[in-house]
């Protein structure tokens, strides 16, 4: 009889065990989900690291020149005043402009909720273009622009919304790294779409999407590049959809490919949402 109730004893305390850890699990379900998908955002901000590690780079080079020069002006005899402060604020004026590339930077990586608000697709746009303007021209491309003028606002996470762009446009600039340097061109445009939406697209002059693979793109993980994760357009759908628009590419032979992102118009009467 006593090793029978050892044994019920020893055996409820196993069921209790694996139940607190169902609990937890279940408790942590929610976090580890948000968590990964912040994780895969961050893995797949190479093209914005880049810019943001070039655009770092000319402000901190020119307060140190400065900074050396300003040592130098002092050191005279009679030190030169009057140069020496224009060396300083000069120094000033370099640490804001880099201080607001750090903001841009960490603004880029959103962990919470969403939060709504009225954007102006050709500003998000032209934003994105002037971070990667940089690495086109490295890579010999063209980045175009045609933005139609006076289009109504979109509904959204400004932040989000330029993460899309900038997915949009790393894969455009990747599709046309492989084609003759004089045939390297992408093009940014913006459009008043139908059912009150406000539409953008980035066409490439690449070899274009097989027509078996123009919604497989889209899955995660699923990635055509040799040292690709294949998650970046996986979350540039998850985030249009959440803001309640439509992402999706088209394929003409011989023409390369256009991804295009429809938002819902912007409702003036609307209050900023999370």
């Amino acid at each position: 009889m006593k090793r029978r109730t050892e044994a019920v004893r020893a055996e409820s305390r196993r069921l209790a065990r694996r139940l607190k850890r169902s609990r937890a699990a279940d408790e942590l379900k929610a976090p580890d989900a948000l968590e990964l998908v912040h994780l895969n955002q961050v893995s797949s901000m190479g093209e914005l690291a880049c810019s943001i590690a070039h655009e770092l780079n000319q402000p901190l080079a020119a307060i140190l020149s400065n900074a050396q020069a300003a040592l130098r002006l002092l050191a005279h005899i009679p030190p030169d005043i009057a140069e020496a402060r224009a060396a300083l604020e000069d120094i000033v004026a370099d640490d804001r402009r880099a201080g607001k590339v750090v903001q841009r930077m960490r603004a880029a990586l959103p962990k919470g909720a969403v939060h709504m608000t009225a954007q102006d697709v050709n500003e998000l746009a032209r934003e994105v273009i002037r971070l990667v303007s940089d690495a086109a021209r490295r890579a010999g491309a063209t980045v175009r622009t045609e933005l139609a003028p006076g289009l109504p606002r979109v509904g959204g996470d400004g932040i989000r919304l330029q993460q899309v762009i900038l997915h949009l446009l790393g894969n455009a600039l990747e599709a046309v790294s492989r084609c003759p340097p004089d045939a390297r061109l992408v093009v940014v445009r913006t459009r008043a779409a139908d059912g009150g939406r406000v539409e953008l697209s980035v066409a490439d002059s690449g070899e274009g999407i097989p027509p078996e693979d123009l919604e497989r793109i889209f899955e995660p993980f699923y990635t055509t590049k040799p040292k690709g994760l294949g998650v970046g357009l996986s979350i540039s759908r998850s985030i249009v959809e959440a803001h309640g628009g439509r992402l999706w590419a088209e394929c003409s032979p011989g023409e390369g490919a256009t991804l295009r992102c429809a938002l819902p118009v912007w409702d003036e009467g609307a209050r900023p949402a999370e």
